[in-house]
């Protein structure tokens, strides 16, 4: 188990089991589209406790157990170091509580807790509600382009992905697989990524909801941000 003692003082391994929580009253429901996710009220805030899952080909042959290489390259604690480090460097992702793994023998199975971000809603259900103006667009862009110049490679971004607060500000989650990476070309294939991901919610909303003209205001936002690279000092 790998917790942050300043959040999570008295921390215990029931904090990473959503049915020590239940047993307690204190699940909340999970949003819709993150079966993996449960919500929890917990001392006067809300924490998001993430149960790892295989996804594709993988997980019919195991839903959640993953191979074991060693405590540091379990999914659970290379997110956990990866979000704490860069919370510590003022990124716009949640605050990592605690993560934990279960070893089986040569497979392990592995969760991770964090702060609830209040306020927040995804990018896909910003879309599916109304238009989003161009000055959102283009604060998109600009959070992307300094996860990239901070060296920051998501493995996996998308519209659901990105999250908007009630003050517009721009969050990112789900850095699971995650890594920092010298520049190159990951950066647009993970911008490719997001174009494909944000035309496929636009397919099944009312036309005009997502238009050439708002990828190009977040590629204007995008090519504007400046940066430093993410650092453990």
């Amino acid at each position: 188990m790998l917790y942050d003692s300043s959040r999570a003082g008295n921390a215990q391994e029931g904090w990473l089991d959503r049915r020590w929580w239940a047993q307690r009253g204190q699940v909340l429901p999970a949003p819709a589209g993150r079966g993996a996710v449960s919500m929890i009220a917990a001392d006067g805030r809300q924490l998001v406790l993430r149960h790892y899952r295989r996804g594709g080909l993988a997980a019919l042959l195991s839903a959640d157990r993953y191979w074991w290489q060693g405590a540091e390259r379990t999914r659970c604690f290379a997110e956990w170091q990866l979000l704490y480090l860069m919370r510590r460097n003022g990124m716009p992702v949640p605050n990592p509580i605690a993560a934990r793994y279960r070893r089986h023998g040569n497979t392990y199975t592995a969760d991770l807790l964090m702060e609830h971000i209040p306020g927040t809603a995804a990018l896909s259900a910003w879309l599916a509600t109304a238009v989003v103006p161009s000055d959102i667009w283009m604060a998109i862009g600009r959070c992307i382009r300094r996860f990239v110049l901070a060296g920051v490679s998501h493995a996996d971004l998308n519209a659901h992905n990105i999250l908007l607060d009630t003050q517009e500000q721009v969050w990112l989650i789900d850095f699971d697989r995650a890594r920092l990476r010298k520049q190159g070309l990951w950066a647009d294939a993970s911008l490719a990524r997001l174009y494909r991901s944000v035309e496929k919610v636009g397919r099944r909303l009312p036309r005009g909801r997502f238009r050439e003209a708002d990828w190009q205001a977040l590629l204007d936002g995008y090519l504007s941000e400046t940066g430093v690279r993410v650092s453990a000092a």
